[in-house]
């Protein structure tokens, strides 16, 4: 059996607000577009999740509705600023087979390459900019016998690409 991992940063954030915290900071203009290609993006491919973690950050939040995915999802404080092992236990306790994960930098940039057994041939994959999204297999029969480096990624996005693909479409 396999475990597939859709593994977001959130998308765009402003930074122009009057939000309380950085935990309040709303997602730009941008991030709500891009947000929203990467849902459509996940429907076209078929590469949609049966469960959502995300953290409980504003921008990860608005990030998880502007997808328009009808999956249940959960909202972790501790993936707000996760670092990597975080990340790997919250993943690790997850429910269905094909999990969306929605977190943050550094943290999540960290986690993706220490997850996956190659990287992809990518020139973002390093940075992991806001609304990349890698789709990785494992050979696992539960989330609870997840490892690091046992992923294959089976694709790799940025929105700028998809948002430039509608351009031109």
């Amino acid at each position: 059996m396999t475990r597939t991992l859709i593994l977001t940063r959130h998308a765009k954030s402003a930074w122009d607000t009057k939000s309380p915290s950085d935990h309040a900071r709303p997602l730009n203009n941008r991030g709500y577009r891009s947000a929203a290609a990467l849902g459509d993006w996940l429907r076209l491919t078929g590469q949609g999740p049966d469960q959502i973690l995300c953290s409980s950050a504003q921008r990860s939040r608005e990030t998880q509705a502007q997808l328009q995915l009808d999956v249940p999802t959960m909202f972790i404080e501790r993936l707000y600023h996760a670092s990597p092992d975080i990340i790997f236990q919250a993943l690790r306790e997850a429910e269905h087979s094909r999990v969306m994960l929605i977190s943050h930098n550094p943290g999540i940039a960290a986690f993706a390459h220490a997850i996956v057994a190659t990287p992809p041939d990518h020139n973002r994959f390093g940075d992991y900019p806001t609304g990349a999204t890698m789709v990785a297999r494992f050979d696992i029969d539960s989330w609870a016998d997840l490892n690091w480096g046992t992923g294959r990624v089976m694709d790799f996005v940025v929105p700028r690409e998809l948002l430039s693909e509608a351009v031109e479409a």
